[in-house]
């Protein structure tokens, strides 16, 4: 079932309630932050008020809902969907593609990628195809998804240093997502690399190496590429008060060098 024929069905007030008590917020504080009343909100969570396309707007943004579900809270309370979701290959996406391209390429030799809301990877640099050499052609079939070849045991796994470290990091990641989102499609990636096997290193368990000599400032991805061991930490960006869904769902992820051996160790890559 599509979400704008559950949101139909269900009606603004249980959806506009399912996302007040996601955000742990009480109908008197979202009223005093929409600038409408706890009574008139009570009303429209019952079904005996519809509210103005500005008022679901206004709640929308004060509960933090993802633009794509504010077309849902839209089209539940009887109006049009307000936002557009356009394919990232439409002209008028120009702009935005060369953009992101500049940002990647200018980050090189550094990895960098821009991934979608279930992370399939949408566009990529040199130095993500760097550690992705060696890997299973089946594995980078398109469309990419950045979960499943990072923690896929034929592909980065293996190569992982702190694989159950990083794992766990990338598991609540997306766990934080799901509870925040209700993303149906992000559940099912989660669920699938949940699944994968972890093989112990050989020596029983991780290597440590994340939290050996070096005092690391943020937990690294330790990689060996090459008989080269390697440490990224990883920054996350997204773009601010999209009006597109594709944009929203859109995030930039850098992998910064977290030691002096990996800035040199890519800087000799570099010709």
């Amino acid at each position: 079932m599509s979400t704008a024929t559950r949101a139909r069905q269900s009606g603004i007030g249980p959806l506009l309630r399912e996302w007040r008590e996601r955000r742990r917020v009480s109908q008197l504080e979202l009223a005093l932050r929409a600038d409408s009343s706890a009574r008139h909100l009570s009303f429209v969570e019952t079904g005996r008020s519809r509210p103005s396309e500005e008022l679901v707007l206004r709640l929308a943004e004060h509960l933090d809902v993802p633009v794509r579900e504010r077309n849902a809270l839209l089209l539940a309370a009887g109006y049009a969907p307000r936002f557009a979701e356009t394919p990232l290959d439409d002209p008028s996406m120009g702009a935005l593609r060369e953009g992101l391209d500049r940002l990647l390429h200018g980050y090189e030799p550094y990895p960098a990628l821009v991934v979608d809301a279930t992370y399939t990877v949408v566009a990529a640099n040199r130095g993500i195809a760097m550690l992705m050499e060696g890997i299973p052609e089946s594995l980078l079939t398109p469309p990419l998804n950045a979960m499943r070849l990072t923690l896929h045991p034929e592909g980065l796994a293996p190569r992982i240093r702190n694989l159950r470290e990083w794992r766990g990091h990338l598991l609540a990641q997306m766990e934080r997502q799901i509870a925040l989102d209700r993303s149906e499609a992000l559940r099912a990636v989660y669920d699938e690399v949940k699944a994968y096997p972890v093989a112990d290193r050989e020596g029983g368990g991780d290597d440590g190496e994340s939290g050996g000599a070096v005092p690391y400032f943020a937990l690294p991805m330790v990689i060996e590429h090459d008989g080269q061991v390697l440490s990224f930490v990883s920054s996350i960006s997204t773009f601010n008060t999209p009006m597109d869904v594709t944009v929203a769902e859109l995030a930039i992820e850098t992998f910064l060098p977290a030691d002096p051996a990996t800035v040199k160790y890519l800087r000799s890559l570099t010709p």
